[in-house]
């Protein structure tokens, strides 16, 4: 009597009466095939998780944070050491009343402007030529951590570094800080340049007043005039970054808890874009 075909085959291919190994494979040459059809499982996380484009919609919240980072920055530096780190047109004044200021203040505001246009060549760069889609979630992630790295060696100079420069004084340990940070700042505004929110570059203000009161649609309803929040949202939040800074700057924690502060919320924002949602369909 014949046999009843084995139901119980878990997915093995039906047999054809060619010679098979224990293990139910054809030949060796199907036993590497399984192994290699394996993709390790970290792999896989990683590609679903940072290899996509990051969701455009709401991203708008993660650059106005940086207005928070923006305020605290610059309101330390231009206490601490008369030059601002991210706002680079009252840098370019500074510099040009260089001359005739009998100060070395121009020396601080250039080398930030000098650092910040390194930084917008460096970050540019980094989101065009090491993925197809400036928008990458890695891409954003490795930006804002080489942002987040950066501002930590400009806080460790200020926290374990020499002391005892005067208001005038152009030393390494003033210099070096403020060159860092400038370098990185402009970290945000290439990231909103990339996620098409133009005027949210974190480092300016002017274009956005200009645009917030030439509004046709000012006084429209809180949900059907996004453009204006934003625009509303950018210098508040700046504002308030700026007290923030003025405040730990004065308080025991001095210079260094700003920037250690600003370590902090970048790292933060960080972690935000790893987690953020990616674009549909890709």
């Amino acid at each position: 009597m014949a046999q009843p075909p084995n139901s119980a085959s878990y997915g093995t291919v039906v047999s054809t009466g060619e010679p098979r190994s224990e293990n139910g494979l054809l030949n060796r040459s199907d036993e590497t095939q399984a192994l290699l059809g394996r993709k390790p499982e970290s792999e896989s996380w990683f590609r679903k998780k940072l290899v996509v484009d990051a969701r455009r919609d709401w991203a708008d919240v993660m650059l106005l944070g940086c207005y928070i980072i923006t305020g605290i920055l610059d309101s330390a530096s231009i206490s601490t050491w008369g030059a601002f780190v991210s706002m680079q047109t009252g840098n370019t004044v500074y510099l040009g009343l260089g001359p005739t200021a009998g100060t070395n203040r121009w020396k601080k505001s250039g080398s930030s402007i000098l650092a910040f246009c390194i930084g917008s060549f460096f970050f540019s760069r980094l989101h065009r030529k090491f993925s197809p889609s400036p928008t990458r979630k890695w891409v954003l992630c490795l930006s804002f951590a080489i942002q987040t790295l950066v501002v930590a060696g400009a806080a460790s100079i200020v926290t374990w570094g020499p002391k005892g420069a005067g208001p005038d004084d152009v030393p390494w340990y003033v210099i070096t800080p403020i060159a860092l940070v400038a370098f990185q700042s402009c970290g945000q505004a290439v990231a909103s340049r990339a996620l098409k929110f133009n005027a949210l570059t974190s480092v300016v203000l002017t274009s956005i007043y200009c645009d917030l009161f030439s509004d046709a649609a000012l006084f429209e309803g809180v949900f059907l005039n996004p453009e204006r929040n934003r625009r509303v949202a950018a210098p508040s939040l700046l504002l308030i970054g700026a007290v923030i800074g003025g405040l730990v700057q004065k308080s025991e924690f001095g210079t260094a808890g700003a920037l250690w502060l600003a370590v902090v919320l970048k790292f933060v924002i960080m972690c935000g874009w790893a987690a953020w949602p990616a674009e549909q369909g890709l």
